[in-house]
Parts: structure tokens; C-alpha cells; sequence
């Protein structure tokens, strides 16, 4: 039989100033000379789990694991005749990444602090296949975002009457799970037909959406529903099944499925992000040329670097003025906004340069086959609204557009008559018909993308196309792929830092490369780009 200890933890910087309880389970052919398996349970010791896995564990039915069953924090009051404050709500409901932080920051390094009665020291594997996390209500949904959000660190997710439901953003999981490429995530559900059906949503309607979702996109998923109410009796009885279906064929990975027939549109299986170069101060503006080399900037070191078709980086400008956006025109001429001088350049393949705009600070630009460009020129303080330039290949720029606010990516559809454009600061990418004269017209909000939990606006940046007309946005939640009609159909996520900048490259126009904080990625796709020097396109049109 194994034992049980409880312990305290108040050090949380992540939630500062809480205070809780958990308790550690260690079983008895636990031998530190093997990282154990991990079981995280919220709320605390729930369904009956320690008896459970003394028998499962005993009988070989799952690995040898450590349990820790943890407490929501609460904030003492400072009085006595007042009350905590409750982190519960805003631990366990709240999407994004700050309750896995937590735990794999925070409280699992105070777990391995302890030890065992015998003295034995806990000692938890690392590897995210061998480390499972669940819960009830709350509790549940919690530890499906753990996994969501870090599938480097659970990878097994025991999930009891879940609130997937509208009281922090939870009711958005069915549609991310559908949308976003898969994760390796092997997910149990439970629930009953009485569970809660109030102001934030109907738990059990959200259960089986959440089940649907995972199904739909190659998850690994197993469910057993009953008749219950908002409590975990149903669970306690299915607990141990539910374990045996999660642990089942250990420490075979746990693979990730193959996501919508979109993202397999796009997606080649098992050709994921590949490094190409980092160690930059913020890489950005990748661009190609029509042989598919790959330009990009170092904005903050002014320094313009070149992959070349065989992936090897070299450094091609050691004074690039600031470079930031930037696009090859037909003829192979390359249009770069340098932020230091104010100034839109023109290089050729030799790296000399000549000016053809200057007086405003642009981000980014894109060239249009009559010889025209269009330049963002976000918002930089003093309340005035962000502009987009048109610099005709015969006269002076001149503003078409004040807004949005933070025009920053922009690019063209691929039959050159619509021109996107980004807000970093909203959740919008405006689309615009172009007139023959380079004016804008029937401006719209058009791209509407997924925001997440942890910041305040969209972070649409850099974008880029393909020739089936597909807009690929670099924005916080990774690459947003929308169709023609403006909604967003994938979730790509990039590796590092949330992306900057993307674009087509390769001989074949069939690799994508984004710019994330200090590197670069590539990845190989079954989608194409279009060439600087090629002929409009018309794609198919989206269905509506």
C-alpha cells in the first residue's frame, strides 16, 4: 500500500500570494533509482485515487506513479473578519498557459524537494509521455488546458464533469480543437446527462462537443457518460477504467492525429518546423525571390541575411538602416522599408541601393505587378491613426488609408486585386479593392482570428498567400490560415517566440518560413506560394 503526505506551498510568483494545501502519493514500488510517472489531480485528493492506484499499480494495469493532489490557492485576507480571496476560478477556468507554469515551475519542484517516510527522494520523470493530469468540473478543464497548453509536459488527461463552458473562455476549446493542428494528447471524458445547466452553459452539451471536437480531429479520445449530476460519484466508479484506457500500451507514445481535412490540406505528415538559423535580436520580414531564396532581417542589429536553397544562412548586408518589411519585385529588385532613414529602398541583386520614397517610417510593404507599392506605417505615439502609403512607379507617395490603427503585415490575394492588411493592435486583417489608380476602396474588418486568453490584442503581424487563395497570418497564436471569405479554417503553431513574419520560399514555393523573436523555422507544406515575377492567379472560389 502506498502512503500519503501533505504538505503546504506560499511561494507562487506566478500567483502571488496564495497559499494551499497538496498531498503526494508515493507508492510502495516506487524505486528513486527510476523516475516515476506523474498523476496531477486538482482539488485535491478525488476519486478514491490513491486505492486505486495502489491496485492498478499492483496488478501492472499502469506504470509506477508519483500523485500529487493539489488545492486551488487562496489569498488570506489581511483582517480577520475578512474574507480570502479564491483563486480558484481564475486558476482552473482561465485558458492559457499560467497553471502549467505553475506546476511545472513552481509546485512539482517542491514535490521533489520531499521525500518518502523511508527517506526515499521523489524523483518524477521528465518525459511528458509519462505524466498524466486530471480533475472534475473546474478542476478538469484545468488540467486539459495543462496539457493544451504544455503537451511537452502532459500528455494524458483525465477529465470529470468538465466546465467547458463560457465562464472564462472555455467554451472556445471545441472550435481550437478543430482548428488547431493536433497535439499529442490522449483525453478520458465524463459526465452525466443532470449535470449543470446554468448562466455560463450547459455542462453536458459542452462534454459532448468537447468529445465530438477530439474525435473529429485524430485525437485519442475515450468517454463514458451516464446519468449524473454536477458531482464526481460517476467518476469515482469509472476512475479506475479510465486509468487502464490512459495508461493502456505504456510508454508507447502518445501520438497526435491528423487534424481537419483543412490543416491536411496544407500539412505533410511528419514534416514539422525545422530550425534554420537563430541567435538573433528579433529576426523579421522574410521574403523570397523568385529562385525561392529567402531573405530576412535582423531589425535591431540592421543586418540582412540570405537562406539560400540548400539552407545554409549567410550575411548579406552588414548595414541594412534598419530593415524591416520587405518584397522582390519582377526583374529580381528588392524593396526594403529602413526604419533609421524614414525611406523605402530599391536593391539590386549587388546590394546597392536607391531611394524611391522617403519621409515616413513604414513596417511593411508589398509590390503590385503595375510597378506600384503599398507601405503600413503603424501608429508610433502621439494619437495619430496608422496610414497605408501607395508609392506609384511614376510620382510620390501619398496616403490611401488612415487606419487601422497598427497597420502592419500586408500582402496582396493572389489575383492582385484585393490588399490585406493586418492590426497588430486588434483581431482584425482589413481587406481593400484596389482602383486602377492604387486608391482603396470598400474598406472592410474582413480576416477575423482567434485572440488568446493572455494578452489584450490580435498580434496580426507579417502575412503571405498561397495560390489557392488562402491567407496565412503570423499572429500570437501561431499561423492563422483563413479562406477567401475571411475565416479562419487553421491554427498552425510555430515553435519559440509567437511569429513575426511569414512567406513562401523554396525552388517549389512549397516551404513555409516564419521569423520567431530571435530564429528562423521552415517547414515543408503540400500548399504553394506565388512567385514575385508570376501572373495573377485566380483561385477556386471559398464556399460560402
Amino acid at each position: 500500500m502506498g502512503e500519503v503526505a501533505k504538505y503546504s506551498f506560499s511561494d507562487s510568483r506566478i500567483f502571488p500570494g496564495t497559499e494551499r494545501e497538496y498531498w503526494v502519493y508515493v507508492p510502495s514500488q516506487y524505486d528513486p533509482g527510476t523516475p516515476a510517472c506523474l498523476f496531477v489531480c486538482q482539488d485535491g485528493i478525488r476519486f478514491e485515487a490513491p486505492a486505486a492506484f495502489d491496485a492498478l499499480i499492483a496488478a501492472g494495469e499502469m506504470p509506477v506513479t508519483i500523485g500529487v493532489f493539489v488545492m486551488h490557492g487562496k489569498v488570506p485576507p489581511p483582517t480577520g473578519d475578512a474574507l480570502p480571496r479564491f483563486n480558484r476560478s481564475v486558476e482552473y477556468d482561465g485558458l492559457g498557459d499560467d497553471y502549467a507554469r505553475f506546476l511545472i515551475e513552481e509546485l512539482l519542484p517542491d514535490v521533489e524537494s520531499k521525500t518518502a517516510a523511508d527517506g526515499r527522494p521523489i524523483r518524477i520523470s521528465r518525459d511528458p509521455n509519462d505524466r498524466a493530469i486530471g480533475g472534475a468540473s473546474s478542476g478538469a478543464i484545468c488540467a486539459f488546458t495543462a496539457a493544451w497548453e504544455r503537451p511537452d509536459s502532459f500528455r494524458r488527461v483525465f477529465s470529470a464533469i468538465g466546465t467547458y463552458v463560457g465562464l472564462r473562455g472555455g467554451d472556445d476549446y471545441p472550435t481550437l480543437i478543430r482548428k488547431v493542428e493536433p497535439k499529442p494528447i490522449r483525453v478520458f471524458l465524463e459526465d452525466g446527462s443532470g449535470d449543470l445547466d446554468i448562466y455560463g452553459g450547459d455542462w453536458w452539451m459542452a462534454n459532448q462537443e468537447m468529445e465530438r471536437a477530439l474525435a473529429f480531429s485524430g485525437y485519442e479520445v475515450e468517454h463514458a457518460w451516464g446519468e449524473g449530476g454536477h458531482d464526481s460519484r460517476h467518476a469515482t466508479e469509472i476512475f479506475p477504467e479510465a486509468m487502464r484506457w490512459l495508461w493502456a500500451d505504456w510508454p508507447r507514445p502518445v501520438g497526435a492525429g491528423p487534424g481537419s481535412p483543412q490543416l491536411q490540406e496544407i500539412l505533410i505528415p511528419e514534416e514539422g518546423w525545422q530550425l534554420v538559423a537563430d541567435g538573433y535580436r528579433s529576426a523579421g520580414g522574410p521574403a523570397a525571390n523568385d529562385r525561392g531564396e529567402v531573405y530576412f532581417n535582423d531589425i535591431p542589429d540592421s543586418k540582412t541575411y540570405k537562406i539560400n536553397l540548400d539552407g545554409s544562412v549567410v550575411e548579406h548586408l552588414d548595414d541594412s538602416k534598419g530593415a524591416d518589411g520587405q518584397a522582390f519585385v519582377p526583374g529580381g529588385r528588392r524593396l526594403v522599408v529602413a526604419t533609421e532613414t524614414g525611406q523605402v529602398l530599391s536593391y539590386d541583386e549587388s546590394g546597392e541601393a536607391s531611394v524611391i520614397a522617403e519621409g515616413f517610417r513604414g513596417g511593411d510593404l508589398v509590390a503590385t505587378p503595375g510597378g506600384g507599392v503599398y507601405v503600413t506605417d503603424p501608429t508610433r505615439g502621439g494619437g495619430e491613426p496608422g496610414k497605408i502609403w501607395f508609392i506609384p512607379p511614376d510620382g510620390g507617395p501619398r496616403v490611401v488609408d488612415t487606419g487601422p490603427g497598427s497597420p502592419s503585415g500586408v500582402a496582396l490575394s493572389p489575383d492582385r486585386t484585393l490588399l490585406y492588411v493586418a492590426d497588430a493592435g486588434s483581431r482584425w486583417v482589413s481587406s481593400h479593392r484596389i482602383r486602377a489608380d492604387g486608391s482603396l476602396e470598400y474598406t472592410q474588418k474582413y480576416f477575423h482570428l482567434h485572440v488568446p486568453d493572455s494578452i489584450e490584442d490580435g498580434g496580426g503581424d507579417g502575412l503571405a498567400v498561397d495560390r489557392d487563395g488562402r491567407l496565412y497570418v503570423a499572429s500570437r497564436m501561431g499561423l492563422q490560415v483563413c479562406d477567401q471569405a475571411g475565416r479562419v479554417n487553421a491554427i498552425i503553431p510555430t515553435p519559440g517566440a509567437w511569429p513575426t513574419g511569414v512567406c513562401f520560399g523554396g525552388p517549389g514555393f512549397d516551404t513555409l518560413f516564419v521569423t520567431c523573436g530571435d530564429a528562423v523555422y521552415r517547414r515543408k507544406v503540400r500548399a504553394r506560394g506565388l512567385t514575385p515575377s508570376g501572373p495573377p492567379i485566380t483561385p477556386e472560389a471559398p464556399r460560402l
